[in-house]
């Protein structure tokens, strides 16, 4: 594998994170230019999307045959915040955008669908603590049972919530226990074992900044799988609509959060496969990830899309990296009639 390219075979995702490389179109292929290094050429028709970081080019040609087949390409900065999206004329059905929309103007739809968001979040943030405490020690042990009590108890009140700003309130309220005992599951590091202040611009410190590149990378993977399925990434339910904001997608990533990006930033962070050399301080007291430790956190973001788990509602085992498609679909399905309710992905 080259320095500063990720080709993720799931999904075929190029992710080109090499300051100054260059993409061109070459017949039928991506050609990937490196200064010092031989050219890399990766198949156009194997690869269904680019993330690239930084300041990477992509020549005209190459944008306009994207353009065309569909592929879109998404700009982050180094440290993965988001910046720009090429994407290609609206596809799906007219009419499943019209029911989308629609839905928008139906208070009660409106509170269904946050309810089930929201619901979904709040079970996978628990068992992702209930997992915590059953590997940590006696003293990391209490606080992290009676944060999945807290959870639960906000789950038991959802159902009861007729009002949008009302579940909100719930979520922010179940994010702030479940953040707050986020420092007993990292077992190494400067947040370890000490209250835990969730920091996103910039990030703190490393817990921080990798969270922060794990959802920016999960948040492409939902506008992904919403526009496969012909919906609105912009029109959402849970999350206020903004110019330039696609709430859709950050309403669908709510429930992948905790069991998807937490759960992989504790493994890498525990398993010390992040090492001094993966971050780096920033003048103004940021903290974010290099180079190095981008890519570290990319093979380990390839891996575990490729594994499986098990779907309650497909009753079958699923690729993670396909969730966020299988979701979209059921969540379609929600808005034409076909379900009674949006099925949130809850993890075992």
């Amino acid at each position: 594998m080259e320095s500063g390219i990720e080709m993720f075979e799931l999904l075929n995702t190029l992710y080109v994170q090499a300051q100054g490389a260059s993409l061109g179109l070459e017949h039928d292929a991506v050609r990937v230019r490196i200064e010092g290094e031989e050219p890399s050429r990766f198949p156009l028709a194997r690869i269904d999307s680019f993330v690239l970081f930084g300041q990477v080019s992509v020549s005209p040609f190459l944008i306009q045959r994207c353009g065309e087949d569909g592929r879109p390409i998404a700009w982050m900065t180094r440290t993965g915040r988001f910046r720009a999206r090429l994407t290609s004329p609206a596809r799906g059905n007219v009419l499943l955008r019209r029911q989308q929309h629609e839905a928008l103007t139906l208070s009660e739809w409106t509170v269904r669908i946050a309810r089930q968001v929201v619901a979904g979040k709040i079970q996978n943030s628990r068992l992702v603590l209930l997992r915590a405490a059953r590997e940590a020690g006696a003293a990391e042990t209490v606080p992290l049972t009676e944060a999945a009590a807290h959870l639960a108890a906000a789950l038991r009140r959802l159902p009861k919530a007729t009002h949008l700003d009302e579940i909100r309130g719930i979520e922010g309220d179940a994010a702030r226990a479940y953040f707050g005992t986020f420092g007993y599951m990292v077992r190494t590091g400067e947040s370890a074992g000490r209250p835990f202040d969730r920091s996103r611009r910039p990030p703190r410190d490393r817990a921080n900044a990798l969270l922060s590149f794990l959802y920016a990378l999960l948040r492409e993977e939902c506008v992904a799988g919403l526009e496969g399925v012909g919906l609105d990434p912009q029109v959402g339910y849970l999350h206020a609509l903004r110019p330039g904001r696609p709430a859709l997608a950050l309403d669908l990533m709510e429930e992948f959060r905790p069991l998807v990006a937490d759960r992989l930033a504790l493994t890498l962070i525990n398993r010390r496969q992040l090492g001094d050399d993966a971050f780096e301080l920033l003048p103004h007291g940021g903290v974010q990830l290099t180079d190095a430790g981008r890519r570290a956190t990319l093979t380990a973001w390839r891996e575990r899309k490729e594994r499986t788990v098990e779907h309650r509602v497909l009753k079958s085992r699923v690729a993670i990296g396909l969730l966020p498609h299988v979701q979209a679909r059921l969540l379609a399905r929600h808005l034409r009639g076909d379900l009674a309710h949006y099925p949130p992905f809850i993890g075992r």
